[in-house]
């Protein structure tokens, strides 16, 4: 007799009514405690895709405290997705700049405008439909699909990710443990209220099960906390080390007109830091020789010996690699011509220019501000005088 192979079932981590417990606490806990943030819809009122998305594409890699202004900024300019779509790629790049990890602001325009093309600038509910979006992954289109449309999947961040190996104690290093807690976020999904629920399990992490310090005794799991009742529960996730990248070197060049002007070039479109603005440097690479660094400066007419090196080296990691730049700098005559592809950019510009961090780093460390003067008038007009012993303060 031939015994049929029995049907794979994927099983929830807990019994039905443990997991419905669980999940019924959580949204208790979300509904007193919901942190109030620009890009989230009050209780009961309908998320906006448009600001979901961009607000979970800007979180990436980077925290609430740092994306907040950034998102302000962003919905002033470009208060829709469409507004976004229409707008000059390098517009984007220069609102971007200082948040880090360019390609997302290079898929972040690339996306905006797929939205338009394809979905009439309305956009989809679907995760199949978000994921083949530009710049969109398994994370981002299942957070747009749960928060804005109420889809029941759950989307699994790091502060997911320590919530649940918490719960569950899992012993598995992660990247490999995250089929595991796959799983276990499925059997909590609850069919009622999963953007909320989804929201909830970011707020706890966030909030209450931090990476250090956690506030057990204010969480609404801490009872069935696997790895809170064995006293380790700072020791979860378990990680698999990160192998270190090679450090890299190489040399940035300052020129500087004698009106102030920065001498600066766009980078190509692809690749690290793709279409953002720098100053001209050398190729970034482990072998760097400091002795031969005056061979890459800029032809500007100037004598070798005009290049000055500025004291100490220029620290950035970056994903994959650490990175040292040498900075030297020259001042050149007004009428100076700019080399090919670079071009000069006044000193009050640079505010607005797109650069990434680790230009504002060079440009500093070679003592250049880059916020804009104040014109001598201004600056006179909001310099209060001290008050005097008559005179009254304005009260705060």
């Amino acid at each position: 007799m031939t015994v049929a192979a029995p049907t794979p079932a994927r099983k929830p981590s807990l019994p039905v009514a443990d997991a419905t417990g669980l999940t019924a606490g959580l949204l208790r806990w979300y509904d007193r405690h919901r942190r109030v943030l620009p890009w989230r819809a009050p209780a009961g009122v309908a998320a906006d895709p448009y600001a979901v998305w961009l607000s979970e594409i800007m979180l990436q890699q980077t925290t609430v405290k740092a994306v907040v202004p950034y998102f302000q900024t962003f919905t002033a300019a470009f208060p829709t997705v469409r507004d976004l779509a229409a707008a000059d790629r390098d517009a984007v790049l220069r609102l971007w700049a200082g948040l880090g990890y360019y390609a997302r602001a290079r898929n972040l325009h690339a996306c905006a405008q797929a939205v338009v093309e394809r979905h009439g600038g309305v956009f989809p509910r679907s995760v199949a439909e978000l994921r083949a979006l530009p710049g969109i992954g398994d994370y981002t289109a299942n957070a747009v699909a749960s928060i804005a449309f109420d889809v029941p999947v759950v989307p699994i961040d790091g502060n997911v990710e320590r919530v649940l190996t918490r719960l569950h104690a899992v012993e598995e290093a992660l990247p490999g443990a995250k089929p595991r807690v796959k799983m276990i976020a499925e059997g909590l999904e609850p069919s009622d209220r999963p953007g909320d629920f989804a929201q909830a399990l970011m707020d706890l992490g966030a909030t209450i099960c931090t990476p250090k310090s956690p506030a057990c005794v204010l969480c609404p799991w801490q009872e069935p906390c696997a790895a809170r009742r064995r006293g380790d529960q700072e020791t979860f996730p378990r990680k698999t080390p990160k192998k270190e990248g090679t450090l890299r070197r190489g040399a940035a060049f300052v020129a500087l007109r004698a009106d102030g002007a920065v001498l600066l070039r766009s980078r190509p479109d692809t690749g690290l830091l793709g279409g953002m603005t720098e100053v001209p440097t050398s190729d970034w690479r482990p072998e760097f020789s400091e002795r031969d660094a005056l061979d890459h400066a800029p032809s500007l007419g100037v004598a070798r010996s005009a290049w000055r090196r500025v004291p100490g080296v220029v620290t950035h990691v970056f994903t994959h690699f650490p990175l040292e730049l040498v900075v030297f700098v020259a001042t050149v005559p007004t009428d100076a011509d700019a080399p090919a592809d670079t071009r000069w950019a006044p000193r009050d510009s640079l505010a607005g220019e797109a650069l990434p961090n680790v230009m504002r780093k060079v440009l500093s460390h070679a003592g250049v501000d880059l916020k804009p003067e104040r014109p001598a008038s201004r600056r006179a007009a909001t310099t209060s005088p001290k008050p005097t012993k008559k005179a009254k303060r304005s009260p705060r």
